[in-house]
C-alpha cells in the first residue's frame, strides 16, 4: 500500500522488509500448550502461508486475542482478528449529546448545550465480506466464531502479502488505514512480536506469542511539527478553531499559557459516543465544545485539535478544565463494545509522554475518567457524563502506562486500592441498549457497593443523583454506588468475606473474598475532620476565597455539594491543591486572568468522583 512523504526511503523499506522476513523465518517456535485458540492461530498460519507470530501478532493489537462474545468493537470489528462489518454496526449519537452537562462548566458564562445529529459508521471497511470470499464462511459465522474469524483473518493477511518481499506491509494494510497511521500499526505488531506476549483470554484461553528478540524493525519518522505526541505514536493536526461568533460570543476553547499561569493536574479520559469522522468535524466546529485529543479505535492515529498551554471545554466542571488536558477516544461507554488494543497503546504513550512532561502522577487520583469529574454545584451532579464507562479496562491500562495498580500496602492496611479481575468481575448492568434491559455479560472494571454485606441489600445513596432519596440503580450511567479500578479508599468495616470503604459518607459493602481479592491493600494518605468538627462541607471544585478576587473578575461562589464527611470517617487524600479560578469569559486574551487565593484544598476519593475539601477543614495522616 502507498506510504505518506513521512515513510522510509523506498530503498530503506525494502531493507526494512527483507529484515522482518529473515526475523520473521527464525522467531522460534510457539510455547506447547491444549488451548484450542492456540491451535486455531496455527492451523490457520499453516493453512493460509502466514508466519504464526505474524498472526498472532496483528490479534493481539487488535483484540488482545478475545472473542469479546461476538459483539463489536468500537470500530465495528469482530472476533480475535477484527474483521470489521459496518452493517452491524448501527448508528450511533454524537459526542455530549446525553445529559444535561455544560462542558465547560463555568457559571460566569451561559450554559452551553450544542447538539449533532446522529453519526452513521464510515465507510468503506468491509473485510468481513473479503474474508467470507476468501474462506467460504457466510459473515455471520466469521463474526460469531472464534476459529473461522481467526482464518479469515489469515486469508486476509495472506491476501495483501500477495506479490510482496515481507510481511511489513501486509500488516500495514491490514489496518484498514493509510499512510503514517497503517505504518504505526505495523510497528506496534513486530514490537509485540519482538518482545513476545503471553495471556489468559476473556474466555479463559491461555495463548503465547514466542519473544523473537533478534527481530530488526524500522524507526518511526517524526510527527509534524507543531503536534505534541511521542515519537512513537502517530500524530496528525487537526485545529480546533478560536474563533469570534456574534453576540459576543465565541468558540470553541480558551487560550492560555498553562503551565506557567497554570499546573497541569489531570488528564482526563472521555469517549466520544460518535465514529472518528463525524467526530473530527464536531471539534472544528467554533460553535460546538473542544478536547485536546482524539484518538482512533482501528489502529490508534492521534488527532491533536488544542495545544496543551490552552484550556478546552471537555469535562462540565471550569475548575478541572482548567487544569486538565482532554483526551476523547473513539468509541462507546455503553454501547456494547470493547476498545481495541490498537487504542489502548496508543493513549498510553501519549499519556504518559504527558505525564512526564507536566509532572501528573500516574495514578488513579490525577488520570481520571470523565465520570470521576465532579459537579460542580448541586444542580449539575446529575447531568455529569460518565464516560468511558464501566468497560474501560484501567488495570490494562495503568500496566501500559507502567504504573500497575494495586499490591503495595501491608496485609490489614485501612487503605485499599480497587483492582479487581476485569475478565472475570462482570457485575450485570442495565440499559446498555434498551432502559431497562440487561446488558451483555462482559469484563468490568466496577465493583457495585452494597449498603450492607450481601447482594440482597440495596445499593447505597447518591443524594446528588437521587436527590428524592432513593438507592442507587444497576443502569450503567449510574455511577452512585460504584467504586473503579486504581481508586483508593479508606477501609471502614470488615465482615468475614466483605469489605466496607467510606463512600459518599456511607459504609458501602462489597464481596471481597481471600482467593479472589478485588481491592488490594494499599499506602497513601487519608483525611478525617479535625477534632471538634462534626461534619466537613464536600465541593466540586477548589475555588479561592472572595478577597482573592480583583475588582473586575466577577466573584465566583464556593458553594458545598450535596454530602457531608463526618467525623470518625476517612477518606484518600490525593493531597493538598491551592486555590484557583481562571476568568477566561471574552474572546480578547487581554482579559484573561488566573485569580490565585490563599485558600487551600484537599483532593479527596469521596465516591465514584474525586471531590475537594478545605485543608483547616481536614486532619491528613497515613494510612495504616
Amino acid at each position: 500500500m502507498p506510504m505518506s512523504s513521512r515513510s522510509l526511503p523506498r530503498s530503506a523499506a525494502l531493507l526494512a522488509a527483507v529484515t522482518l522476513v529473515s526475523g520473521l523465518a527464525a522467531a522460534p517456535a510457539q510455547a506447547a500448550t491444549t488451548s484450542q485458540r492456540q491451535q486455531d492461530f496455527a492451523a490457520a498460519a499453516t493453512e493460509f502461508g502466514v508466519p504464526e507470530n505474524v498472526l498472532l501478532g496483528v490479534s493481539y493489537l487488535e483484540s488482545r486475542w478475545d472473542s469479546n462474545a461476538g459483539t463489536p468493537s468500537t470500530s465495528a470489528g469482530y472476533g480475535p482478528m477484527h474483521l470489521t462489518d459496518l452493517r452491524e454496526a448501527g448508528v450511533a449519537g454524537s459526542h455530549h449529546d446525553e445529559g444535561s452537562e455544560d462542558p465547560r462548566g463555568d457559571d460566569a458564562r451561559p450554559a452551553l448545550h450544542p447538539q449533532a445529529g446522529p453519526a452513521a459508521p464510515p465507510q468503506g471497511l468491509q473485510t468481513v465480506d473479503e474474508a467470507a470470499q476468501l474462506t467460504g464462511q457466510n459473515a455471520e459465522t466469521l463474526r460469531t466464531d472464534s476459529t473461522e474469524n481467526i482464518r479469515g483473518g489469515a486469508a486476509l493477511l495472506a491476501k495483501y502479502h500477495a506479490g510482496q518481499t515481507g510481511w511489513y506491509d501486509a500488516v500495514a494494510r491490514y489496518s484498514g488505514s493509510t499512510g503514517d497511521a497503517a505504518r504505526t500499526f505495523a510497528d506496534e505488531v513486530f514490537e509485540t512480536i519482538k518482545s513476545g506476549m503471553t495471556r489468559t483470554t476473556d474466555d479463559g484461553q491461555q495463548v503465547t506469542l514466542a519473544a523473537s528478540p533478534d527481530l530488526k524493525t524500522p524507526e518511526h519518522a517524526q510527527n509534524p511539527a507543531g503536534v505534541e505526541c511521542p515519537r512513537t505514536v502517530t500524530c496528525e493536526s487537526v485545529p480546533a478553531p478560536y474563533q469570534e461568533l456574534p453576540n459576543d460570543d465565541y468558540g470553541n476553547h480558551d487560550l492560555a499559557n498553562r503551565p506557567v499561569s497554570q499546573k497541569i493536574d489531570h488528564i482526563v479520559i472521555h469517549d466520544t459516543e460518535g465514529y472518528w469522522d463525524s467526530v473530527l468535524k464536531l471539534a472544528q466546529d467554533p460553535t460546538y465544545v473542544s478536547w485536546h485529543y482524539t484518538i482512533r479505535s482501528s489502529d490508534g492515529l492521534i488527532a491533536q485539535h488544542v495545544p496543551t498551554k490552552d484550556v478546552a471545554w471537555h469535562a462540565g466542571n471550569w475548575y478541572v478544565n482548567a487544569k486538565s488536558i482532554g483526551i476523547e477516544h473513539e468509541g462507546f461507554a455503553a454501547k456494547g463494545t470493547w476498545y481495541t488494543e490498537a487504542m489502548y497503546r496508543s493513549s498510553a504513550k501519549l499519556v504518559g509522554y504527558l505525564a512526564r512532561k507536566y509532572g501528573i502522577p500516574l495514578d488513579r487520583a490525577h488520570i481520571i475518567g470523565h465520570d470521576n469529574v465532579p459537579g460542580t454545584v448541586p444542580s449539575t451532579i446529575a447531568g455529569m457524563h460518565w464516560d468511558p464507562g464501566p468497560y474501560w479496562d484501567w488495570s490494562h491500562y495503568f500496566d501500559l502506562l507502567g504504573a500497575p495498580l494495586g499490591g503495595f500496602g501491608l496485609p490489614g492496611s485501612s487503605l485499599v486500592t480497587i483492582d479487581p479481575d476485569f475478565a472475570k468481575n462482570q457485575p450485570i448492568f442495565t440499559g446498555c441498549d434498551t432502559a431497562g434491559t440487561p446488558c451483555a455479560a462482559r469484563g468490568s472494571e466496577a465493583v457495585v457497593l452494597h449498603s450492607e454485606p450481601n447482594d440482597a441489600a440495596p445499593l447505597l445513596k447518591d443524594a446528588g443523583l437521587h436527590p428524592d432519596g432513593s438507592p442507587s440503580t444497576m443502569a450503567v450511567s449510574d455511577v452512585g454506588s460504584r467504586a473503579a479500578t486504581g481508586q483508593q479508599y479508606a477501609v471502614a468495616d470488615v465482615r468475614g468475606d466483605w469489605t466496607a470503604i467510606w463512600y459518599l459518607g456511607q459504609k458501602g459493602w462489597f464481596h471481597n473474598p481471600r482467593n479472589a481479592r478485588v481491592a488490594k491493600p494499599a499506602i497513601g494518605w487519608v483525611v478525617t475532620p479535625k477534632p471538634g468538627l462534626a461534619t466537613v462541607p464536600v465541593y466540586g471544585r477548589a475555588y479561592p476565597e472572595p478577597e482573592a478576587y480583583p475588582a473586575n473578575v466577577t466573584v465566583q461562589a464556593i458553594t458545598p455539594l450535596p454530602y457531608t464527611l463526618a467525623a470518625g470517617q476517612k477518606y484518600s487524600s490525593a493531597g493538598t491543591v491551592g486555590s484557583e479560578y481562571y476568568s477566561a469569559t471574552t474572546f480578547d486574551v487581554a482579559d484573561h486572568v488566573v485569580v490565585k487565593g490563599k485558600l487551600k484544598y484537599v483532593q479527596i476519593q469521596f465516591g465514584h468522583r474525586i471531590a475537594f475539601v478545605k485543608a483547616d477543614d481536614v486532619r491528613i495522616a497515613p494510612a495504616f
